[in-house]
């Protein structure tokens, strides 16, 4: 009967083994990301320093900057919305600086219904951080030229639109003409992994049990 139950008794050590290093493997990698968002976090909410001259869309995303200069008058309307607004745009407006330079700002989130109203090319100092988003994918339509809004902040695309550099500050203070600041945040890297890891933890457990269901009939045909 012990030679019966040897195979089956290694299989279910086995399979336990694997899922329950799995779940391990998850947890670790659970803490590893939730130090990376508190990095991020903590570098979001620096102090902003002047914009670099040939900022690096790896090592300077999330860097806090500031520009003083001239908002231009042409910008585009990206698709979007909010809970508590609803349908709007996020506007995102040329800019030049005051040594020359032509950059891009999210000034933030617009209501549909003032999506028309006029806005004032004018002086201003804007505060937040470098970004170069990725909000499309290939099913992304392109820009809809009868209504003029655009799916997705494609910054390449964008700088050539407005005749800028490929350079995207998002605004994290106001910056006028009513419209309202999306800071940039960690909301959208997610951390799964304590899922991850439950769901093996849980198979493993239904593979224990599955594994000792068998050695109980192995053991009562035995019998």
């Amino acid at each position: 009967m012990i030679r019966r139950l040897i195979f089956p008794s290694l299989l279910g050590l086995v399979g336990i083994g694997v899922l329950c290093s799995l779940g391990i493997w998850q947890v670790q990698r659970m803490q590893w990301k939730a130090a990376i968002l508190t990095d991020i976090t903590s570098r979001i909410a620096a102090e902003a320093a002047a914009l670099p001259g040939v900022p690096d869309p790896v090592a300077d995303r999330y860097l806090p900057v500031f520009v003083e200069g001239r908002f231009i008058d042409r910008d585009i309307d990206v698709l979007s919305s909010t809970r508590e607004g609803g349908p709007g745009v996020r506007v995102i407006a040329g800019f030049e600086t005051a040594d020359g330079r032509r950059i891009m700002v999210d000034r933030g989130y617009l209501p549909e219904v003032q999506r028309r109203a006029p806005r004032v090319a004018e002086a201003a100092r804007v505060v937040g951080n470098l970004q170069w988003p990725v909000d499309g994918d290939q099913y992304t339509p392109p820009p809809d030229a009868r209504t003029g809004l655009w799916f997705s902040r494609d910054v390449g695309a964008m700088a050539a639109e407005l005749g800028t550099e490929a350079t995207l500050i998002v605004a994290r203070e106001p910056t006028g003409d009513g419209i309202l600041p999306v800071p940039v945040d960690t909301s959208g890297i997610p951390n799964d992994h304590w899922g991850y890891a439950i769901t093996w933890f849980l198979l493993a457990t239904v593979w224990a049990g599955m594994t000792g269901y068998l050695l109980w009939r192995i053991r009562q045909r035995t019998a």
